[in-house]
């Protein structure tokens, strides 16, 4: 079944892999191994079962028709797991990972979305007849193992002892980079491994320590490179650890007290915008609302999910290995957050979410990082008019924000109004009649929706008293697909970024390059806010701005793209880099001499000393001091 299963994904992604000969039988050779680790681990249950199962019943009747139910029900799973992978491989391009243990986890949402995008019960039925009919043909089979002599007790013990033996050197030897290594094609990779060994893999390494697994360099290196990377002209630092990055921000001008209402968009590309030459037309009110904005041309995505988006927009720090912070239960609290910031300027910082917000531990995150929630639990069903597996339709989600906006102008409170959207995920569902796509037909009509969605929420902001002074951003939370040949493909993360405020922001576009961690002080120096920062980010609007650079990972693989070249750290301690990183790459293994590397390890390996140190958090005490030293 896996071999079937590597060779099925193989075919339909042959271009994309690029296999000769010899890395075909790479493929295969590293396949079987990760194919027999798994089924050591899989074969101990039976095992141990075969071990205690009482001799007196081991032959009758009624336990060897247990044993052929058992048989299909494992005739089954097996297939499931394979269509799994299909439809896994399908949507993300790799085999299961981190993203497959979070669907397990918020499995109401997950089987919802599956139900609306699959024909789940007849695929279902279709593997049911399939694992009966395979369990019937091995019946003689099964039937002749059972009626076999049954081993002494002592011989049974010693065939159980050896098979442990052996999966604890499997345990040891064998893991999700080994045998299939490290770099080059990532989706021969991928083919090579083993879905359910991945799995298991990834629900044992959810969080990955940084020392451990990654090449370092001496604190003091660390923190020389770090600080010079986040310095800017009107930031001074405050904190006495060499790594803690706190450092005040001096904002010249007088602060503007303007409604801020960021957008967070599910899945929307760059390359899906008319005016970044898709010549579908999907994107009439975002091409055009471009002309009206300052539009960030050259900006980047961060991480290849949601949480990952999140986490750089509100926290403004690297990708570190492992899972995001938003979801690092326990520890997601108390950060020198966004929503941190605008409260300590007398904001009602909200977060809005079209679905359930703990998918993904975001409730608990924003809420404890200075946020209020409003949620689709929070909603009257009356004010929902259409609603899928992961949430309210987008139209629905900003009539909240509508509501909250009118609430806040009402007592004369400015608002940042922090929404993340739902609509441009699979089903690909919304209400019918808004656009000339039919709801659920695929990826193209969700981005149309999407787009129309907020050209009507700007109609209806526009009539509003609050609307003059209000910054719209419009900002993506990841691509709609990062897989790539390559770890981490740049041009894969490419996203927009709009800021709209036609009273005081010039419409203009801005080519330097950034990502998602510059976003938050480059908000703050547009409102000519002071302020107390722990974002490894920078202002980058400002004329003696650093050369842009994008921070881009996916879980292991930890990213910096200089505009041209891209350094890469793995698990294992090795590290690469992609020369050309947009165009045809060439990769080469890099050591830690090279600038390019050592500007990766710093930000990196700093966040994660400053995340573990608890150099990030909200101090509000201090944050007023400093406040008052520099007036």
């Amino acid at each position: 079944m896996f071999l079937l299963t590597r060779s099925v994904l193989l075919v339909s992604h042959f271009n994309d892999a690029g296999v000769s000969v010899s890395q075909l039988f790479s493929i295969y050779g590293a396949g079987i191994i990760y194919d027999l680790a798994f089924l050591t681990f899989a074969a101990l249950p039976l095992s141990l079962y075969l071990l205690l199962c009482p001799r007196r019943i081991w032959q009758t009747h009624w336990h060897l028709q247990f044993l052929h139910v058992l048989v299909a029900v494992s005739l089954f799973v097996m297939l499931f797991t394979a269509l799994a992978e299909w439809l896994f491989w399908d949507e993300f391009g790799v085999r299961f990972n981190f993203i497959a243990v979070d669907y397990l986890v918020y499995s109401d949402e997950v089987v919802n979305n599956i139900l609306e995008s699959y024909p789940v019960y007849p695929l279902l039925a279709l593997l049911a007849l399939m694992a009966v009919a395979g369990a019937a043909l091995l019946r003689n089979i099964i039937d002749a193992a059972v009626r076999a002599p049954l081993l002494p007790w002592r011989r049974t013990w010693q065939k159980l002892g050896g098979l442990s033996i052996i999966a604890m050197m499997v345990g040891l030897g064998v893991s999700q980079e080994f045998p299939r290594g490290v770099g080059g094609n990532a989706y021969q990779r991928e083919l090579a491994a083993n879905g359910p060994y991945q799995f298991f893999a990834a629900f044992r390494n959810n969080e990955l320590e940084y020392p451990g697994f990654y090449a370092t360099l001496p604190l003091s290196e660390v923190a020389d490179q770090l600080r010079q990377e986040v310095s800017e002209p009107n930031g001074r630092f405050i904190g006495t650890d060499p790594l803690d990055i706190r450092r005040a921000i001096d904002n010249p001008g007088i602060p503007m007290a303007l409604n801020v209402v960021l957008v967070t968009i599910e899945s929307l590309s760059a390359k899906y915008m008319g005016s970044f030459g898709d010549t579908r037309n999907l994107t009439p009110n975002l091409d055009k609302l471009r002309k009206q904005s300052l539009f960030f041309n050259n900006f980047y995505a961060t991480g290849t999910r949601t949480d990952r988006g999140l986490e750089a927009i509100t926290l403004a720090i690297p990708p570190t290995p492992g899972r995001s912070i938003v979801k690092r239960i326990g520890r997601e609290s108390g950060f020198a957050s966004l929503g941190q910031q605008f409260n300590a300027q007398g904001y009602d910082s909200v977060f809005l979410y079209g679905g359930r917000g703990y998918f993904d531990n975001m409730n608990t995150f924003f809420g404890g990082n200075g946020y209020r929630i409003v949620d689709q639990s929070s909603v009257a069903e009356a004010d929902i008019h259409f609603k899928n597996a992961w949430g309210m339709s987008d139209e629905d989600l900003y009539t909240q924000a509508i509501k909250e906006a009118d609430s806040d102008h009402s007592t004369g409170k400015p608002f940042f109004l922090q929404l993340m959207t739902t609509s441009n995920h699979r089903p690909y569902t919304y209400p019918e009649g808004r656009i000339d796509i039919p709801s659920g037909d695929g990826r193209a009509g969700a981005v149309k929706y999407t787009d129309y969605a907020i050209g009507r929420f700007l109609d209806q902001a526009r009539g509003k008293p609050w609307f003059d002074q209000t910054v719209f951003i419009f900002v993506a939370d990841h691509t709609a697909g990062s897989a790539g040949t390559e770890d981490l493909p740049v041009a894969n993360y490419h996203i927009p970024l709009l800021i709209y405020a036609p009273k005081f922001v010039e419409p203009r576009e801005f080519s330097g390059l950034a990502s998602q961690i510059d976003l938050a002080p480059t908000l703050l120096g547009l409102l000519n806010v002071d302020y107390v920062s722990t974002f490894f980010g920078r202002n980058v609007l400002r004329d003696d701005a650093a050369p842009g650079r994008a921070l881009i990972g996916n879980y292991q693989n930890l990213g910096l793209f200089d505009g041209k070249d891209l350094a890469i750290l793995s698990p294992r301690r090795a590290v690469r880099r992609h020369d050309d990183a947009l165009q045809i790459t060439h990769e080469s293994n890099a050591g830690l001499e090279d600038p390019l590397v050592r500007r990766d390890v710093a930000y990196y390996q700093g966040a994660s000393y400053d995340y573990s140190q608890g150099l990030l958090s909200w101090q509000p005490g201090r944050q007023n001091l400093t406040r008052l030293s520099q007036r």
